[in-house]
């Protein structure tokens, strides 16, 4: 990473420029005429607000001193107004200007920076995008939609020099970090077993009838890089259960316990995945698993993901780990991580629900147990994202490690959608050795104007 003078964020440079289809002709990556000191407001735009979480995340960088909102992207002009008053209102008046398309902000020098908040379809496009006009990146999961356009976002971070902060926020929590030192000492023993746990509720549902559109809403940009079709209410409320849109629980909320526990147990790529699954519990329009379990072959150790999407009476686990009643707006949520060592058995709760490791599984009496319970780490995040805005390090959860824990969601939803056949792993290249079919899955066709480029 490029070094700076910690009183001034990094000056924007570039020298490409980037045209659309059907759209404006945007310079990537300009020169920025401003140079922020450090102590000032870094100006973030908000590319999706329409969602309870990028509303959330609007709130919570305003709940900071140093940050401020310069400009609202939403497809949906009727959220415009009441997103800006209520910004405004958090920063002494200052209404953020409002924009249908992105696009439009990204010759902006004033935005420093960009949050990504839009349905995970769209996240790698926007996030390459960013990049090119030289802004940093705050995207939430899942980074990607599929292998080949996550490998592409990363490739842009780099080039361009830009800062990329994936909201797995579990990686900026203390006690988190306090687990990763407890494993890393040796406490624990030798790991060769980890397992993921995903218990939640998530109804299944039936098409309407296809319609127009709203008036206020882009239809067009909303579908974006998906296969072309017409609007259809249900698509708005149920993307994450399409595979044209999200890929399931396991990307939508599996990719945090994920992402935790390959953090934790110092993995990067799995040498063989293999998973089965289908939708068992009912059977509506839904595409996406309700019921899943994934094994992932590491050199050293195997992982294992359970996934159950009819069970919300699993609030809290009978080893002590809280989440559900944690978590704001996903109440009826229970996770949990189980690392095994040959010293010892450590549970790792997420959300702020600490960890403990046992010794004594027979009267599980805890040797460990982690004090810093219940503390939402989200503050912690965003706290990392902008301190290395301005210094430059890598964040927490870097792009490159949410790209590497989503490989792991790819690859188990290829092998689910191939019945459960094993895939192997060529770590160098991050394809699927000797499988054609499975190949076809591991990028999606793009239509125009929405491609992403074979060269970032």
């Amino acid at each position: 990473m490029s070094e700076i003078n910690r009183r001034r964020f990094l000056d924007r440079t570039g020298k490409s420029s980037l045209g659309f289809a059907a759209g404006a002709t945007i310079l990537a990556n300009p020169r920025s005429v401003r140079a922020t000191p450090a102590n000032d407001r870094l100006v973030l735009a908000m590319i999706g607000v329409g969602g309870g979480r990028g509303h959330s995340l609007a709130m919570g960088f305003l709940d900071r001193d140093d940050c401020e909102i310069g400009t609202i992207c939403d497809v949906n002009r009727q959220l415009h107004e009441p997103r800006a008053e209520a910004y405004a209102a958090r920063q002494r008046g200052k209404r953020p200007k409002c924009v249908q398309d992105f696009r439009e902000m990204l010759t902006d020098a004033a935005v420093d920076a960009v949050v990504i908040a839009t349905p995970p379809h769209w996240h790698a496009l926007a996030t390459i995008l960013c990049c090119r006009a030289g802004k940093d990146v705050y995207c939430e999961k899942p980074q990607s939609h599929n292998v080949w356009e996550g490998r592409q976002a990363v490739e842009a971070a780099r080039k361009y020099d830009r800062i990329v902060q994936i909201g797995t926020q579990n990686r900026s929590a203390p006690y988190n970090h306090a687990a990763k030192r407890y494993l890393e000492e040796g406490k624990l023993g030798r790991v060769h077993l980890c397992r993921v746990f995903e218990q939640c509720y998530e109804a299944d549902f039936q098409w309407g009838p296809d319609s127009a559109p709203p008036g206020t809403l882009d239809w067009e940009m909303w579908n974006g890089p998906a296969p072309e079709r017409k609007y259809n209410q249900a698509i708005h409320t149920q993307w994450r259960q399409l595979w044209d849109y999200g890929g399931g629980q396991m990307a939508y909320q599996g990719i945090h316990q994920l992402d935790l526990a390959r953090w934790l147990c110092g993995v990067d790529y799995p040498s063989s995945v293999y998973c089965s699954g289908g939708r068992f519990h009912t059977q509506g329009a839904a595409e996406t698993p309700d019921t899943q379990l994934a094994v992932f072959e590491f050199p050293q150790m195997l992982m294992t993901y359970e996934q159950t999407v009819y069970t919300p009476y699993m609030l809290r686990s009978d080893d002590g780990i809280r989440n559900g009643d944690i978590f704001p707006y996903w109440p009826q949520n229970a996770t949990r991580i189980e690392l095994f060592g040959d010293q010892g058995m450590m549970v790792v709760g997420r959300m702020g629900g600490g960890w403990q490791v046992y010794v004594r599984p027979k009267n599980r009496e805890p040797v460990v147990k982690d004090q810093m319970y219940g503390r939402y780490p989200d503050p912690d995040h965003k706290a990392n994202f902008v301190q290395t805005v301005k210094s430059r390090q890598r964040p927490n959860a870097d792009i490159e490690e949410g790209h590497r824990s989503m490989l792991l969601v790819h690859y188990a939803n290829i092998s689910c959608r191939l019945s459960g056949r094993k895939l192997r792993i060529d770590p160098q290249t991050e394809q699927i050795l000797d499988d054609s079919e499975a190949m076809a899955l591991f990028r999606r066709e793009y239509r125009q104007p929405w491609v992403i480029e074979e060269t970032v």
